[in-house]
């Protein structure tokens, strides 16, 4: 895969006119009356300057991570949440998201997105329970080995959906930038052998809080292994992304969405709880369902690829321009995954 080159944007602020000085007739001030203006006056300025340092900030939506908003750089992209600075307490979800979607507006015109994407709600305080897709499920498993679950829609009554990215191919720092301003959480499952040239882009992937999750070693056709192989691709794989990113994988994709009872044998003994796999899957030019419906329902998860011209008919902003008008236009809104499994 050959990277693609981006141009920076960048944003101009305006400065303030000052007021007009009046002319004023002076006059003598009583002495005590004057050492009270001085007592007054400091008093005035330790205020503001308290006030001052308890403000949002200049910074606009452009430019890298600023489309972050009131959340802060260490905000999860889309999930409304940070404590305001300096303020006496937490900001309310109403107040957080009338913040957020008014940067998303500024950051959605600056991405040439259709319309500003629509604000999930909070995170459920309990996560509901993943069980198999009926017809995913391995029919010879032993009874009581509970293998991870697989799965193509979250069991959610809420218009939300939850857009997740494989493999790792290509590294277009315009993305980083894109979802960050836009605050659209996504998910990464990765294969070592095209993140292996570049591990630093998916640390600042993880730092702008997207959760990487596991895509397999190479992405092999995992039901063509022996249960020691398939174990070597997964487990190691698990290794890996926890010495390189701090966080050992919970979630594990199988490539092409292909695995037998080995494969979830084998994910589960190194740590993984679910196999989340997709109903609907997204291109810079089109969708592609696996629903008869040709639609998106609440719950459902969206793949697409780390690609680019190389690959497709277009980036991966263009990418995004495109699955998030489906989105959006369908009266959904994109949710975190780990939020919710």
């Amino acid at each position: 895969m050959q990277l693609v080159g981006k141009k920076e944007q960048k944003a101009a602020e305006g400065a303030p006119v000052a007021a007009p000085r009046t002319r004023r007739t002076p006059h003598r001030t009583p002495r005590r009356t004057r050492q009270c203006a001085v007592f007054l006056t400091a008093l005035l300025v330790a205020a503001a300057g308290s006030a001052c340092g308890s403000g949002e900030g200049s910074g606009g939506s452009s430019g890298e991570g600023a489309g972050n908003g009131a959340h802060g750089r260490s905000a999860a992209p889309g999930a409304p949440g940070a404590r305001e600075e300096g303020g006496a307490g937490t900001l309310s979800y109403a107040e957080q998201t009338r913040r957020s979607q008014a940067a998303r507006a500024v950051a959605a015109k600056k991405w040439g997105l259709a319309s500003t994407p629509l604000p999930a709600p909070p995170p459920p305080a309990v996560k509901p329970e993943i069980t198999n897709r009926k017809g995913f499920e391995i029919t010879d498993e032993e009874e009581g080995e509970n293998l991870p679950p697989v799965f193509t829609t979250v069991p959610v009554k809420d218009r939300v959906v939850f857009l997740t990215m494989d493999d790792g191919s290509e590294k277009d720092p315009d993305l980083l930038r894109m979802m960050t301003e836009l605050k659209i959480p996504y998910t990464a499952f990765l294969s070592d052998y095209v993140i292996n040239d570049n591990y630093g882009y998916f640390k600042e992937m993880q730092d702008r809080g997207v959760t990487i999750q596991n895509h397999t070693l190479n992405h092999p056709y995992l039901p063509g292994l022996s249960y020691e192989e398939q174990r070597t691709e997964i487990c190691d794989q698990q290794d890996k992304l926890e010495k390189r990113y701090g966080k050992r994988p919970t979630l594990f994709r199988p490539p092409y969405g292909n695995y037998n009872h080995d494969t979830l044998r084998a994910a589960k003994s190194c740590g993984v709880r679910a196999a989340p796999l997709w109903t609907a899957e997204a291109y810079p030019d089109h969708m592609e369902w696996r629903e008869w419906d040709r639609d998106l329902h609440p719950g459902d998860i969206v793949l697409t690829h780390f690609r680019g011209r190389d690959d497709w008919k277009g980036t991966m902003p263009d990418m995004i321009r495109q699955v998030m008008k489906v989105i959006t236009d369908k009266g959904y809104a994109v949710a975190k995954l780990e939020d919710y499994v």
